[in-house]
């Protein structure tokens, strides 16, 4: 469905990155969640680039919800939010129209679109896209809050740092995260990293690393087998936010050449409930959950628009040619993503689960 994803609970996003606006339709999305404004505008924030090691382009995001709220609860039709572009600057791109930028989309959209799409500022393959998914899921992170489920993200690994892994008991470190503008455990990691962003930004390049995604309250039995397992759905879904190049669940690489004894999750009762040992498997056996958190981690290349001379090709002309870009660039856009990460994790479990138990119940107290 090209831009739109979900079943019960359908996502589309709209826009490009120097257009008029743009946004989200959350259509399936159950009756009576409470929409709180200054919750989506905190999350919205997290998204926006701050300091040294981000774009200087600065967009405050005065989002408007066109429809589907009412008094401040979801009415259960289509809602519709809007987040106009103010901070433009298009002429930076005019010169290098026909300049495939290294890592970013410019041909294969030419090749796609024939030369009719937005090509300024990355068009709709931009990162810009993502701040209507955020602003939609809060919704989502609210109503599944609701339900005791809750979502945290921090920043794995960045530029060779490695940040410590949630607790055992997770629910400290979610809480702490999920506020924190630069989300790393570890300080003195969170300040190596930094260093190591600012660095690259000096030297006119970029930097990648790890995110890692927790879930906790997912009750056992959600998913399904074979080709809409919860890794497939997720990682479809996660696969389209930019600068993304792959999904792991639980330990997979990492453990993958340790034997079954090892890398196999023992089942044990605790409280009442079946419960893991360890949890390797990210808290899905089959397609489904098992009741423990689900865990995933996501590689976030290096951000492709640096300040150095690179080889590429003029597509018009047919011919190899050398590009140096201008304009306002991430040297790094992972703290950035990792808000990105929550709300649509949010927004496919919302689809999921509605799917399961029905759309009402995720409203249902």
């Amino acid at each position: 469905m090209k831009n739109t994803y979900g079943s019960s609970v359908a996502v589309t996003i709209f826009g490009e990155s120097h257009g008029e606006a743009i946004g989200l339709v959350i259509d399936g999305m159950a009756p009576g969640i409470p929409v709180d404004r200054e919750f989506i505008e905190a999350q919205l924030t997290l998204r926006r680039p701050a300091g040294k090691i981000s774009t200087a382009r600065q967009e405050q995001d005065p989002y408007q919800i066109v429809s589907g709220v009412f008094e401040g609860k979801t009415t259960g039709t289509p809602i519709c939010i809007v987040i106009p572009n103010s901070q433009t600057r298009s002429k930076d791109y005019a010169a290098t129209r026909a300049l495939a930028r290294p890592g970013h989309a410019d041909f294969t959209a030419y090749a796609k679109y024939h030369g009719y799409e937005d090509y300024r500022g990355g068009g709709h393959f931009s990162g810009r896209i993502t701040a209507g998914i955020v602003a939609g899921g809060a919704v989502a992170i609210t109503a599944l809050r609701g339900k005791g489920i809750e979502i945290g993200t921090h920043i794995a690994r960045c530029a060779g740092i490695s940040d410590r892994p949630f607790a055992a008991d997770p629910a400290a470190d979610i809480a702490a995260v999920q506020k924190m503008p630069f989300a790393v455990l570890d300080e003195q990691a969170a300040a190596a990293m930094r260093e190591r962003i600012e660095a690259a930004a000096a030297d006119g390049d970029s930097v990648g690393g790890v995110l890692e995604t927790i879930v906790t309250g997912l009750p056992a039995g959600v998913g399904e087998p074979w080709f809409d397992t919860l890794e497939g759905v997720l990682a479809h879904a996660l696969f389209g936010i930019p600068a993304v190049k792959g999904v792991q669940f639980g330990d997979a690489f990492d453990l993958i050449d340790q034997p079954g004894s090892v890398y196999n999750d023992a089942f044990r009762m605790q409280d009442g409930r079946v419960t893991t040992a360890t949890n390797h498997n990210g808290g899905i056996n089959g397609g489904i959950t098992n009741g423990m958190p689900v865990l995933f981690r996501l590689a976030v290349k290096p951000t492709p628009s640096i300040y150095k001379a690179q080889e590429t090709v003029d597509f018009f002309r047919g011919e190899n040619a050398q590009l140096q870009i201008h304009g306002r660039h991430d040297p790094a856009v992972i703290h950035r993503a990792r808000v990105v990460a929550d709300s649509l994790t949010a927004l496919v479990l919302c689809d999921v689960l509605a799917g399961r138990f029905g759309t009402d119940w995720l409203a249902e107290a």
